[in-house]
């Protein structure tokens, strides 16, 4: 494991950002916008990033006999650990749902967005949406927390409305397919979303490399 990693997870990181995974489990709330649990889990994120400059993490970080560029990468990783902790969570009780609980009255009856794979997505394009511009945002200088963080929350939940309305469209049920109805069109978009993830954050993660080489701490 990189060791600037193991940093972020035993120094860095609030025991409420491990705790904010289980907002995951919102992927069982019928009746209530369950793509609401990645922003829970982004929250405790923030958290973290937020103790952490106060402490002057990033300085003493700096400080390390480490590249600059390797302080950017445990950041990310730690970050990605926590979304992918809680996208293991939501893909968990998605198949609970999407086999066990798919005739479920109270989630057929739900005109709220489905548990599906273009839910699952949905998850991956908004934690990406995060690392672009909350990570990227902070690296910009390595102390700004509160505009970024803003602006993500501003096109997070614009993705969110987006995703819990298209279904209502003429043509686009089959986005609220449950069980394993639609599944081309299901895994389809559910590729789409993990590459939107894997793209944002690596294109991130080198602009992050480059603005924090760069910065005079």
């Amino acid at each position: 494991m990189n060791p600037m990693l193991k940093k972020e997870m035993r120094l860095s990181a609030l025991v409420l950002t491990y705790l904010f995974i289980a907002f995951g489990a919102m992927a069982m709330l019928p009746g209530y916008p369950i793509l609401c649990g990645v922003f829970f889990i982004t929250l405790g994120i923030y958290q973290s990033f937020q103790s952490a400059r106060e402490a002057n993490d990033i300085l003493y970080s700096a400080l390390l006999p480490v590249a600059k560029r390797d302080v950017v990468k445990g950041k990310y990783q730690f970050v990605m650990l926590i979304e992918l902790g809680g996208f293991a969570l939501m893909t968990v009780l998605t198949v609970l749902r999407m086999t066990v609980l798919k005739d479920a009255v109270v989630y057929r009856a739900n005109a709220m967005m489905n548990a599906n794979p273009f839910f699952l997505g949905s998850v991956l394009f908004i934690f990406g949406l995060f690392n672009v511009i909350f990570l990227g945002g902070f690296f910009k200088n390595a102390y700004s927390l509160g505009k970024p963080y803003i602006i993500y929350i501003f096109a997070a939940f614009l993705s969110i409305g987006a995703a819990e309305a298209l279904h209502h469209f003429p043509g686009l049920q089959a986005l609220n397919a449950f069980g394993f109805d639609h599944w081309k069109l299901q895994m389809a978009l559910f590729l789409c979303g993990a590459a939107a993830y894997i793209l944002m954050t690596w294109l991130s993660y080198r602009k992050a490399c480059i603005n924090f080489e760069n910065t005079d701490l």
